[in-house]
C-alpha cells in the first residue's frame, strides 16, 4: 500500500519512509513496500477486480439520485482517468517496456502526450509548461535508465519550487527487489530531490495517490513528486472509483501568517529610512504580483530581484533597481550594504543572491516571508520572520503600512550606477555584442515573448538585459543550473501557451546537450524561435578559468557542427549572423518565419560577463573590467 499504515505482511520487507516538506517531517506515505511474493499482490487485486456493490452516486440537483454503472477500467486507464481528473492536458514522455501498457491506454485519454527524445528533456519540458502556465507539469517515463534520466529534472524542480508530477513504470510486483532488467528503486534515488514520492503496491491505490500526487506538489511550497506504479498494477482490472483526498496530518502548510508577524514587519518598513524589497520567485508562485505591486507604490520602496523573481514587478518601473548577487547591476549590491531593512518576499537567500553571507546586507535589519518555514534562518539571521503564503502576507501588509517615498534613498542609489560600464555596451563592435543581442530580441518583442534560458553567460546576460515587465515569462533554471533547460523549457512553455511568441536563448554548449529535441519541435509542429550565442567554448567555465585560475583553459574549447545546416537536417529554418548589420534583420525574419527558427549568433570567444562577484566574496567586492578609477 502506498498510502497510510498498513501491517507487516508475511514475505514482504517494508520499511517506514520519512519526508521532509516545507521544512516538517510528515508520514506521507505509509509504508514503502519494497519487495512482495506476489501471491499477497494476486490476492488482493482479485478482491479489488469482484468488489460486490455498484456506486450510487448524487448528482447534488434537487435531491435525485442518479444510478451510474460501474466501469471496469485497467491499472492503465485508472492513472488516465486520475490525470483527467486532475484537469491535465499535455504529458511530456518517453514510452519502455514497464509502461507499455500504460502507453497502450494513452491513445483513448483525454489529454496530448508529447513524445520528447529524452526522458531528462520530458521532465524539463514538464517545468517549462508549469511556469509558463501555472498548472502543474506532467512527465512519464520506463522504469530503470527512464526513471533515472528524470532525476536531473526532479532535482531542477525541486531546488526552483516548481509543481510537477512525473509517473514512472516499475518491473512487476514479483520481481521487485530482485535485480529485475530496467529495475531500480526510482523512489530511493529520488527521495532528495522530490517533495515526496510513492511506490504504488495496490490498484486501488492508483487514483488517490495520483489525486495526492497533484495535491502535493502544488499545495504549500510546490515542488515535484514522483508515483511509481508497476507493470503488474497497469494490466489489473478493478471498477474504477475516482480518488478522494485521505487525511494528511503530517503535511498541514501555513498559508495564513501569524498577525503579530505581519505587525512587525509593517512597524519596520514604516521606521526604515533606506529600505529594499528583495523580490523572489516565491510572489509569481503565489500569484502574488498584483498585491506586491501594490505595496511598492505605497511604501515606496525599492525592488532588487533574484534571478527567479524577475517578473515579479515591471523592470520598466522606477521603483525597480534590477538583478542582485554574483552578476546583479552594480547600484544594487551597493544599495544591499547599505540598506537598514531588507524584506526578503518568496526568496531563499541563495548564495548566488548573497554573497559571502557574513557580509550580506551588513546594515539591515531582515525581515523574510516564506511559505517554508525551514527556510527561515536557514541562512541569513531573520529579525522579522514571517511564516505565509506571499500574496496573503502581502494584501494584509499593504493595509498597515504608511505611505511613504524615499527620494533621496533612490537618488543615492541611482548614484552607484556604472556609468563606464553602460556606456562600453553601447559601444557596438563589429561582431554582434552579446548584450546587444539581447536588447535586440527585447526590443523587437517588446518583452511580451517567453524567455527560456539555458545555463551560463547567455542566461546572465539575458538576465542583466531583458527588463522583464511581465509575470512567468523568464523561464531559467536557477537553483540546479542545469544546461540543456532552455530548449525543453521552450517546448513546454510554447504548447502549453501556444498563442505566446516563446524564445529559447542558449550557449553553443548547452544548446548541442538538448537540440535532439528540435525533432519534437517538428514532431509537434509548434513554432519557438531559438537564439544561440556560439563563442564556441563553454563560456562561464572559460570565463572562471580566465578570472581565477591563471587563463588555464581546461577543457573548455568546444566545437560543433555548423548550426544552419543541423537546422535544415532537422526540418527548421537556420540563420546565421556574424556581422552588427545583420543582427536586426535577422531576428525579424525568424519571427515571421513559421515554425521552428534557429539563429546562429558568432560572438567573440572571450566576452565575459560583468560584474562578477568571486565566489566566497562579498557582493560589495564584485569585479569589474570597466571599473571607473
Amino acid at each position: 500500500m502506498c498510502w497510510g499504515p498498513q501491517p507487516l505482511k508475511s514475505g514482504s520487507k517494508s520499511k517506514e519512509i520519512k519526508h521532509r516538506v516545507n521544512g516538517l517531517p510528515a508520514i506521507l506515505g505509509g509504508r514503502f513496500t519494497s519487495r512482495d511474493n506476489g501471491t499477497v499482490a494476486e490476492k488482493e487485486q482479485t478482491m479489488a477486480t469482484t468488489e460486490a456493490t455498484l456506486p450510487k452516486l448524487s448528482n447534488g440537483l434537487n435531491g435525485h439520485i442518479e444510478e451510474i454503472a460501474a466501469v471496469e477500467l485497467t491499472g492503465a486507464e485508472i492513472v488516465c482517468k486520475a490525470l483527467e481528473a486532475e484537469g491535465v492536458d499535455i504529458v511530456f514522455g518517453y514510452p519502455g517496456g514497464a509502461v507499455i501498457p500504460l502507453y497502450d491506454a494513452l491513445p483513448r485519454a483525454g489529454f496530448h502526450h508529447v513524445l520528447t527524445r529524452f526522458e531528462q528533456w520530458a521532465a524539463l519540458a514538464a517545468d517549462g509548461y508549469a511556469r509558463a502556465t501555472g498548472k502543474v507539469g506532467v512527465c512519464m517515463a520506463t522504469s530503470g535508465p527512464g526513471a533515472t534520466n528524470l532525476v536531473t529534472g526532479l532535482a531542477n524542480a525541486q531546488l526552483d519550487s516548481v509543481p510537477v508530477v512525473a509517473i514512472t513504470g516499475q518491473v512487476v510486483q514479483p520481481l521487485i527487489g530482485k535485480d529485475a532488467f530496467q529495475e531500480c528503486d526510482i523512489t530511493g534515488i529520488t527521495l532528495p530531490v522530490t517533495k515526496h514520492n510513492y511506490l504504488v503496491t495496490r490498484i486501488q491505490d492508483i487514483a488517490p495517490t495520483i489525486k495526492e500526487a497533484f495535491y502535493l506538489a502544488k499545495s504549500g511550497r510546490p515542488g515535484p513528486v514522483l508515483v511509481d506504479i508497476p507493470k503488474s498494477l497497469f494490466v489489473s482490472r478493478m471498477i474504477y472509483k475516482p480518488g478522494k483526498l485521505r487525511d494528511r496530518r503530517g503535511y498541514q502548510p501555513t498559508t495564513s501568517p501569524n498577525m503579530r508577524q505581519v505587525k512587525l514587519a509593517a512597524e519596520a518598513m514604516n521606521k526604515a529610512e533606506k529600505p529594499i524589497f528583495m523580490a523572489g520567485h516565491g510572489i509569481l508562485l503565489s500569484g502574488a504580483e498584483e498585491s506586491f505591486a501594490a505595496l511598492v507604490e505605497k511604501t515606496g520602496i525599492p525592488v532588487a530581484f533574484t534571478l527567479l523573481g524577475q517578473g515579479s514587478y515591471p523592470e520598466s518601473q522606477p521603483l525597480a533597481l534590477g538583478l542582485m548577487g554574483m552578476h546583479g547591476h552594480r547600484e544594487v549590491n551597493k544599495a544591499l550594504d547599505e540598506a537598514d531593512l531588507l524584506v526578503n518576499i518568496g526568496a531563499r537567500f541563495d548564495d548566488r543572491a548573497t554573497g559571502k553571507v557574513s557580509g550580506f546586507a551588513p546594515n539591515a535589519k531582515i525581515v523574510h516571508v516564506d511559505i517554508d518555514p525551514a527556510e527561515i534562518g536557514k541562512n541569513v539571521e531573520t529579525k522579522v520572520p514571517v511564516v505565509g503564503d506571499a500574496k496573503e502576507v502581502l494584501d494584509l501588509l499593504v493595509d498597515l503600512v504608511d505611505e511613504r517615498r524615499h527620494d533621496e534613498w533612490i537618488s543615492w542609489i541611482e548614484s552607484q550606477r556604472n556609468f563606464v560600464l553602460e556606456a562600453a555596451l553601447e559601444d557596438r563592435p563589429e561582431t554582434p555584442e552579446p548584450y546587444t543581442i539581447i536588447k535586440a530580441i527585447a526590443e523587437a518583442t517588446r518583452g511580451k515573448a517567453i524567455y527560456a534560458t539555458d545555463v551560463g553567460q547567455h542566461q546572465m546576460w539575458a538576465a542583466q538585459h531583458l527588463g522583464l515587465d511581465h509575470p512567468n515569462n523568464w523561464l531559467t533554471s536557477g537553483g540546479l543550473g542545469t544546461m540543456g533547460y532552455g530548449l525543453p523549457a521552450a517546448v513546454g512553455a510554447k504548447i502549453g501557451c501556444p498563442d505566446k511568441e516563446v524564445w529559447a536563448i542558449c550557449g553553443d554548449g548547452g544548446f548541442q546537450m538538448s537540440l535532439n529535441e528540435l525533432a519534437t519541435c517538428v514532431q509537434e509542429g509548434i513554432d519557438v524561435k531559438i537564439a544561440v550565442l556560439n563563442n564556441g567554448y563553454l563560456g562561464m567555465v572559460r570565463q572562471w578559468q580566465d578570472l581565477f585560475h591563471g587563463k588555464n583553459y581546461s577543457e573548455v574549447k568546444i566545437n560543433g557542427p555548423d548550426f544552419v545546416k543541423l537546422a535544415e537536417a532537422y526540418g527548421v529554418t537556420g540563420i546565421r549572423v556574424e556581422t552588427d548589420a545583420e543582427l536586426l534583420p535577422a531576428i525579424q525574419r525568424a519571427r515571421e518565419t513559421p515554425g521552428t527558427v534557429v539563429v546562429e549568433f558568432i560572438i567573440e570567444p572571450e566576452a565575459n560577463v560583468w560584474p562578477i562577484v568571486p565566489q566566497g566574496a562579498s557582493n560589495s567586492e564584485m569585479l569589474h573590467q570597466y571599473e571607473d578609477k
